[in-house]
């Protein structure tokens, strides 16, 4: 039989997150995407509290003032170049629209990057010595730089990944989904219309293999039972007074306590946002 794809093969992750796990999601604007699909799924998590996070000095930043004790931290490399402030040499994870001759862009170095990340982790096991720590690099290219040189940026954030895992190789992992957008899924039908940024298909095809990789058994089943409710309250009905459609929410809410009393925990804070006004 012919292949015409190379699937990328992902090892068994050497730990699993259960359900409503308390997760962390830091850096490039790919966390955003992939942190969304675990608040949808009703993980605890805390996306890119300050912003998107593009270089390993920006992550350091944001592990360091957001005071998050996760049970799983995610990191996701976007590039290696950071912003000084000329005035101040301060690391600038955001310009707020300021005129760009007030700032120097500068490259870091695979051992730079390599020191922040680390600084990163330890501030982490500092709160939490059992956390976990994933940590991927970005698919997605930077035009700006050059094809040539957004290669190079990428190769230095993989290579630090590299080191960084094995360096904390008891409780941190690489997922390459770099690696799945730039080997399996070699087609622009994968990338938004700028021909740069994945596709919402892609973003969903990660996040398969992330669930494939990573999720424990509990986890699978919970996100079974909780789709058809997901569904039903982000339907938005034509009109919301009519018996059938309160049927429907009774029914519904019956399903949430029934979900709350097979985990254990109290659900209503977990489904506070869909079912606001309807207990």
């Amino acid at each position: 039989m012919m292949e015409f794809r190379t699937p990328v093969k992902i090892d068994s992750a050497p730990f699993s997150i259960p359900p409503f796990e308390r997760m962390l999601f830091v850096g490039s604007c790919f966390a955003d995407h992939i942190g969304r699909k675990f608040l949808e799924e009703k993980f605890e998590a805390v996306v890119n509290p300050y912003g998107v996070m593009y270089n390993p000095a920006s992550i350091w930043h944001t592990v360091e003032r957001c005071g998050e004790s996760p049970n799983v931290a995610v990191m996701t490399l976007g590039t290696n170049r950071m912003y000084l402030l000329k005035s101040s040499g301060e690391i600038v994870d955001n310009c707020r629209k300021r005129p760009a001759h007030l700032f120097e862009e500068r490259s870091l170095t695979i051992d730079e990057c390599v020191d922040y990340l680390s600084r990163s982790v330890d501030i982490l096991i500092e709160r939490n010595p059992s956390v976990k720590v994933i940590i991927t690099v970005s698919p997605i290219r930077y035009a700006k730089y050059g094809f040539h040189g957004s290669q190079l940026s990428k190769a230095t954030l993989l290579l630090a990944a590299d080191r960084v895992v094995s360096k904390y190789s008891d409780r941190m992992v690489y997922f390459p989904a770099y690696e799945i957008v730039n080997d399996e899924l070699r087609d622009y039908r994968f990338y938004q219309p700028d021909m740069l940024h994945p596709t919402e298909q892609t973003v969903d095809y990660i996040w398969q293999r992330l669930s494939e990789a990573f999720f424990h058994a509990d986890t699978h089943t919970f996100i079974k039972e909780w789709k058809p409710i997901k569904n039903v309250l982000a339907h938005r009905p034509f009109d919301a007074q009519s018996e059938a459609y309160k049927e429907l929410m009774a029914k519904t809410i019956n399903s949430i306590r029934q979900l709350e009393q097979k985990y254990g925990r109290s659900l209503s804070m977990v489904f506070s946002d869909e079912i606001d006004g309807k207990w």
